[in-house]
């Protein structure tokens, strides 16, 4: 364990007095809106932005209208990505004008990358402060600051390569959701993927410790939540206490009603014993998201992925043969800088060959300052066309796939309905719609409720199906 990598209850409690000021200085009917853009850790670290804005006497805002603080808590992993952040950026000259006590505020992933962070300064002048991807803790320092005048600030941690970052236990949650969670146990990457900027944004690998995050996890079971998911760039990479497997094996065992997912593994690091406690679980949801990235040796190589297609292949059989009717998911890129149409092929094989029930396919896209932006790049026609090739494949086989599911009787987490239309989601990660069976009262199918369902049709992905009254 990194002891210098937390934050001292004391940097904590300093935070929260701040925030407990500013309550009591703006008075109450304020709110806040935060904007985000990425990843499920975004949706994690927004949420406990969130709880520091309750705790400064922030309410949740309706829009970005109608707003007294916004926050945009930003992604840097695509292209499409930052021109989305950047786009929406600039309606908040609008907003100020209209509201000359809003106060504004960038984070995530751009906040980290230099010529992002002047760009902010330079175009968008009405940003008052930006923050990076460790300081969600300051969040009342730097709000109090601009009540007290200071604009466009910085708070950058600044992370080169051998710098951690930090991490702040005991931040206020509003969640997004009542009875689905997201867990975050570590933070960061130490891999160096050549096409990926998080270990530049997100810093090294830190873990939480194991305690903090069962004891999160199981007062979230208490509070009825049922549908919790673990999060880290490499969950398989967690140096708590104990092992991932150990911390699964663990937070599986506490008395109640719900599912654990976890996202997402790496595959030179998933291990047997990390399936073998799935297999042994039924609390673990039967989901293994596990990126390939290519189905090409030289492909991966040149990405830094540290396994071949063959050692991929290996664990996503032994994932298949231990846990009964799991959904494989993955990661491709299409038109890796270099990739020549017999490497694309080889992953078209790959990608049928392994049988993924879902497959998030993406093409290229350059990220400055790692090494694949500077590698001879693909035409960016020949990357769409391999893309829709790609995409065309899968989508025939994730129709293939979820035939298996047809007149099979499924569990399945409600997110409610209307018009006799409910909607939800297996344990496989599968969306289904489904109605209900004459006689029950559409209460028993309310958002957060298990329900069985019996599944009448299905789709690459999708499944429909009727609710079973056992």
């Amino acid at each position: 364990m990194l002891k210098d990598v937390f934050v001292t209850k004391e940097e904590i409690a300093e935070q929260f007095a701040i925030a407990e000021n500013i309550k009591a200085t703006i008075g109450k009917g304020k709110t806040a809106f935060i904007s985000t853009f990425g990843c499920q850790q975004n949706e994690a670290d927004s949420e406990r932005l969130m709880g520091l804005c309750a705790l400064m006497g922030y309410g949740k805002a309706a829009s970005l209208e109608t707003a007294d603080l916004i926050i945009f808590n930003t992604c840097a992993i695509r292209e499409h990505a930052e021109l989305k952040v950047l786009s929406k950026a600039g309606a908040l000259r609008k907003l100020k004008e209209q509201n000359k006590s809003l106060i504004t505020a960038v984070c995530g992933c751009m906040a980290e990358q230099a010529h992002r962070r002047d760009k902010f300064l330079t175009s968008y002048p009405y940003i008052d402060f930006i923050f990076g991807t460790d300081r969600l803790h300051l969040l009342p320092q730097m709000v109090a600051n601009v009540l007290a005048g200071k604009k466009q600030q910085v708070y950058i941690s600044g992370l080169p390569h051998d710098k951690f970052g930090v991490i702040a236990e005991g931040l206020p949650v509003v969640r997004e959701s009542g009875y689905k969670a997201w867990v975050s146990i570590m933070y960061g990457c130490n891999n160096f993927c050549t096409y990926c900027v998080v270990p530049h944004v997100r810093g090294r690998e830190r873990s939480r410790r194991s305690e903090e995050v069962l004891s999160e996890i199981e007062a979230l079971v208490k509070a009825g939540y049922k549908d919790i998911t673990l999060l880290g760039q490499n969950v398989n990479s967690y140096k708590g206490e104990y092992s991932f497997p150990e911390l699964l094996s663990r937070a599986a065992a506490f008395d109640g009603e719900y599912w654990l997912r976890f996202m997402t593994s790496h595959p030179k690091d998933a291990s047997r014993e990390l399936v073998d406690v799935m297999a042994a679980n039924p609390r673990i949801a039967p989901h293994f998201h596990l990126p390939m990235q290519s189905g090409d040796n030289r492909i991966l190589q040149l990405m830094n992925r540290r396994y071949t297609v063959e050692q991929y292949m290996e664990k996503a059989a032994y994932i298949k043969e231990k846990v009964e009717g799991i959904a494989l998911s993955s990661d491709i890129i299409c038109g890796y800088p270099t990739e020549t149409e017999e490497e694309f092929e080889h992953t078209v094989e790959a990608v049928d060959k392994a049988g993924f029930d879902m497959l998030f396919t993406f093409v290229y896209s350059p990220r400055p300052g790692t090494p694949a932006a500077q590698m001879e790049q693909v035409d960016h026609k020949v990357k769409t066309d391999r893309f829709a090739r790609l995409s065309a494949l899968e989508n025939k086989r994730a129709e293939e796939l979820n035939a298996r599911f047809l007149g099979k009787k499924l569990r399945v987490l409600s997110d409610g309905g209307e018009g006799g239309i409910f909607k939800g989601r297996t344990g496989h990660n599968k969306i289904i719609s489904f109605t209900l069976p004459e006689g029950v009262d559409e209460a028993e199918a309310k958002a957060g409720n298990f329900v069985t369902v019996e599944v009448t049709n299905t789709a690459a992905y999708t499944l429909d199906g009727v609710m079973t009254k056992d």
